[in-house]
């Protein structure tokens, strides 16, 4: 078999099984892709030692009958989880050299059932951004162009480098995180599958914080039965972390039956935004009647606090970041500053902060100091939580009268070009997550499913969110759309 690169998890998974390849074969197949690739940026820290023995353990695992689904699978896993002798820097300059003593839950689960690491992927710094664009790496590059422009388009963020490598078959899979959109927004702009799981489903335990009441670990794969496949293992109870739900984690992938008949699917009028691009529009419409053509029944609600969603989370992730980030100072974690001769602790927190941290992390911690500080603590905090707590309420009363899911646009446009939303107007930029946020404040799965083109010939996908803790239920529904809508359409190799 050539190109083995190009499989997804279960053909993967049923190739080895049958004995038709082996790990090893597979793992070399995507380090010669990995290292023909450098173009995209994707991968940051390569580990083709770590690897192949991996992959040579696993093949041993799978002679002797006894593998998870998820053993001998090469993927990527992004530079925010914290890989025991591995660079674990956040694609900050302010762990640059940072190599943990651990692993973190999430990619201790996948090690142990034998999924191989290929390596650590390019993100945002501390996952701060919607482009790849702020990371001390350089540019994550999308594998995708628009028609035949060079122009470098972004994979979307923070989960960027995990996005390209996935959608240019650099790794059968990757991990991703998503605080705001990070794993959706990404997915779609490259054409992939991307669950966010329910806050609490994955161990939060070794990844590190941006923040803490929204991260959440996820899958980002090529189809939704390998996102079914790769969950299933990331998922878990977890001592470790306080807020790890104690709730048995079903087999994903068998509840994948496509048959939804009966199923109410909710279409939210507040998410008709005005200058929503046709395309947008229509692949969203689209989808409402490829889910009613399965059997789903349509009905339009109301979730009436969504207009508050993006203001309520500029306001509560900033805060939780520059609590979560105050312990880089130079003297507890990350790098310390070379100070001058007479400077004292004043000046060596300021110049540590201000070499270590980018500009959008900069900017993010003043915010969330600033919405922290005792004047404006009320003001600002206490009425986004307020805020946060009827965005929650909204979605419990849909569900609780009957609607199974609801289907969303998952990002306002197709991919753009790296540098056309520039720094001068930062909050450009955050209108990326208007779709994805309100599924994270109120600790919701959600599923990015790619579902057409648009006119350039670059992805658009569709996002379903579903009742906490019914992923598989979340999964099926995205099965029988992604069924529905057959995209099938891969990058042309520029790189």
């Amino acid at each position: 078999m050539s190109d083995l690169n190009k499989l997804g998890l279960a053909e993967a998974r049923d190739a080895l099984r049958k004995g038709d390849v082996t790990s090893v074969e597979l793992t070399e197949s995507c380090l010669k892709a990995i290292d023909d690739a450098d173009a995209l940026n994707a991968f940051v820290h390569k580990t083709p030692e770590i690897a192949l023995e991996r992959a040579k353990a696993a093949d041993a695992r799978i002679k002797e009958g006894d593998a998870p689904s998820m053993c001998g699978l090469p993927i990527g896993i992004k530079d925010l989880f914290c890989t025991k002798g591995v660079p674990s820097q956040a694609a900050s300059k302010i762990l640059e050299g940072f190599k943990p003593e651990y692993e973190s839950t999430v990619s201790q689960q996948l090690a142990d059932a034998g999924a191989v690491m290929l390596g650590k992927l390019n993100m945002d710094e501390f996952a701060m951004g919607s482009s790849n664009e702020t990371s001390v790496y350089g540019n994550a590059v999308s594998p995708w162009r628009r028609g035949n422009d060079d122009a470098q388009l972004t994979p979307g963020g923070s989960s960027g480098g995990s996005a390209s490598a996935v959608a240019a078959d650099l790794c059968l899979a990757a991990t991703g995180t998503d605080t705001g959109g990070s794993i959706r927004q990404p997915a779609a702009f490259v054409g992939i599958t991307g669950i966010k799981p329910t806050y609490g489903r994955c161990s939060r335990w070794g990844i590190v914080a941006f923040a803490s009441s929204l991260d959440q670990a996820g899958p980002m794969t090529k189809n939704v039965r390998d996102a079914a496949i790769m969950l299933e293992t990331m998922c878990g109870h977890d001592p470790k972390d306080s807020t790890s739900a104690e709730l048995a984690v079903p087999n994903f992938e068998a509840l994948l039956t496509g048959d939804i008949k009966g199923k109410k699917i909710g279409i939210p009028k507040e998410y008709r935004m005005d200058g929503m691009p046709a395309e947008i529009e229509k692949l969203w419409a689209d989808g409402a009647e490829m889910l009613k053509a399965a059997g789903a029944e349509i009905v339009d609600i109301s979730l009436p606090h969504t207009k508050y969603a993006l203001p309520a989370y500029y306001v509560i992730a900033p805060a939780e970041a520059s609590s979560n980030l105050a312990r880089y100072d130079g003297v507890r974690y990350g790098r310390r500053a070379h100070l001058a001769q007479g400077d004292g602790i004043t000046e060596m927190y300021e110049k540590t902060r201000a070499e270590g941290f980018g500009h959008e992390v900069q900017r993010r911690v003043m915010i969330g100091t600033y919405v922290l500080s005792a004047g404006f603590y009320d003001a600002y905090y206490n009425r986004a939580r307020r805020v946060r707590t009827l965005i929650k309420k909204d979605f419990e009363d849909v569900f609780a009268a009957g609607v199974d899911a609801i289907l969303t646009p998952a990002t306002p446009s197709a991919s753009f070009g790296l540098g056309e939303m520039t720094e001068a107007d930062p909050v450009q930029m955050y209108l990326n997550d208007v779709f994805t946020v309100t599924v994270n404040l109120a600790g919701l799965p959600g599923v990015s499913v790619p579902a057409g083109l648009d006119a350039q010939g670059l992805p658009l996908g569709l996002q379903l969110i579903g009742r906490p803790w019914e992923e598989g239920d979340l999964l099926n529904t995205a099965y029988a759309l992604e069924n529905a809508a057959g995209f099938v359409a891969k990058p042309g190799k520029w790189w």
